[in-house]
């Protein structure tokens, strides 16, 4: 007689294990507990086997009678449920074992004794902020360049195309290691090169290697402008703030006793920034201080008191030191910042666009407030502003730069 909803609640336990007998094999077993479980008999290469469903009463009359004939089916077709079962979840141990951040994190790991501290930071922090989000869970080997396309499209469309670039580059050696370590077939990052289209960016002029930077910090620092555009000048590089931010600052943004510059009108960020200043930023800032005080801005114009200096100060004084618009502008600042810091000192990425004012988030998508890292950003700036001078000092004298600039931890 077929079990009934009522009859299985009902059953109880006894002293030794029984059975309540439902149609087509399916059973309940009740062991002396009281603990109910659904089974099935059935018989394969003729042997007698049980097949385990589940248990009561996660698993309802309705629904094992519903595996029950799914299961037969799979029967009618040759196969043999508890080995299918084995070799599903053999299949499974490997996906898990397989899956894109247990192969990625093992790359990172083997790979990092040959890096650099700093360099180990920076690749991880690149898989954490942009592939393990979306390919974490993923098995290896089930990752098509779609996907990866439309992961570094996101990428592109919310950030940098440098991001996209490291991250591509990233992604490709990991996959290439899978590839060698026999965990998947082939680096689907190959195939989307002509599928991601560049942004039609502006790119402003920049020097970016170290000797070039060190003969134009030099010459900034011997410019015998008004002390209004030489300070504009020195302040571009020391804090790699916009143009137009860097130009209108206002002396009530700047904190003389924290020594940072706290901007709270940038139109282009979610949050406030706030600006560590070095040394030599607030030699900058003392050095206006009697001239440009009482007014409100720190770099005054010429022209009255309500005005900074106009768009064109900082364009006006490298042209006045040799550099035509072809190899310097007011925005190349921020990218000879951008590189070098990555480059040359090895600072970290999140570190770097912070300071760059752009909206940085952590893992979990949450934009970083504005007093997140100011001290590690200020030893950045910091050591920024050290080795620019050095690199002016090695142009002056042609001596070999002695010290080392890099963040590491000790």
């Amino acid at each position: 007689m077929p079990l009934t909803a009522e009859s299985i609640k009902r059953a109880k336990a006894k002293n030794k294990p029984y059975k309540l007998h439902d149609e087509k094999s399916l059973y309940l077993l009740i062991n002396t507990k009281g603990g109910k479980y659904w089974r099935m008999k059935y018989r394969f290469a003729d042997k007698e086997n049980t097949f385990a469903i589940g248990v009561y009463p996660q698993i309802s009359l309705k629904a094992a009678r519903l595996i029950r004939d799914e299961s037969r089916t799979l029967l009618a077709k040759g196969i043999d449920l508890n080995q299918d079962r084995k070799e599903q979840k053999s299949r499974a141990k490997a996906a898990k074992a397989n899956a894109f951040k247990v192969v990625s994190l093992d790359w990172h790991g083997k790979q990092a004794q040959r890096w650099k501290p700093v360099t180990v930071k920076k690749k991880l922090w690149f898989i954490e902020r942009f592939l393990l989000p979306t390919l974490g869970t993923r098995p290896i080997n089930d990752i098509k360049p779609a996907d990866i396309l439309e992961l570094l499209s996101k990428i592109e469309s919310k950030g940098t195309l440098e991001n996209v670039r490291r991250t591509k580059q990233i992604a490709s050696a990991i996959f290439r290691y899978g590839v060698a370590s026999g965990i998947c077939d082939n680096d689907p990052t190959r195939d989307i090169g002509d599928a991601l289209i560049p942004k039609k960016t502006k790119h402003h002029a920049a020097i970016i290697d170290p000797k070039g930077v060190g003969q134009l910090i030099y010459r900034i620092g011997v410019f015998t402008g008004t002390p209004e555009v030489h300070g504009l000048l020195k302040m571009s590089y020391l804090t790699l703030q916009r143009p137009g931010e860097v130009r209108q600052m206002r002396w009530s943004e700047v904190n003389l006793e924290e020594k940072q510059w706290e901007l709270h009108q940038d139109q282009k960020q979610e949050i406030p920034q706030i600006i560590p200043l070095s040394k030599q930023a607030m030699e900058v800032i003392n050095a206006l201080q009697p001239l440009t005080s009482h007014s409100p801005y720190v770099f005054l114009s010429p022209m009255g008191r309500q005005k900074p200096l106009s768009h064109g100060a900082v364009k006006n004084g490298l042209r006045r030191m040799g550099y035509g618009g072809h190899e310097m502008t007011a925005h190349g600042f921020r990218a000879l910042g951008r590189t070098l810091l990555d480059e040359a000192l090895e600072s970290e990425p999140h570190l770097i666009e912070q300071q760059l004012s752009h909206v940085v988030r952590d893992p979990l998508g949450r934009a970083y407030n504005r007093t997140k890292h100011v001290p590690q950003r200020r030893t950045m700036m910091q050591n920024w502003a050290d080795y620019l001078d050095a690199l002016a000092y090695e142009n002056q004298h042609s001596n070999v730069i002695a010290g080392s600039f890099n963040q590491r931890e000790k």
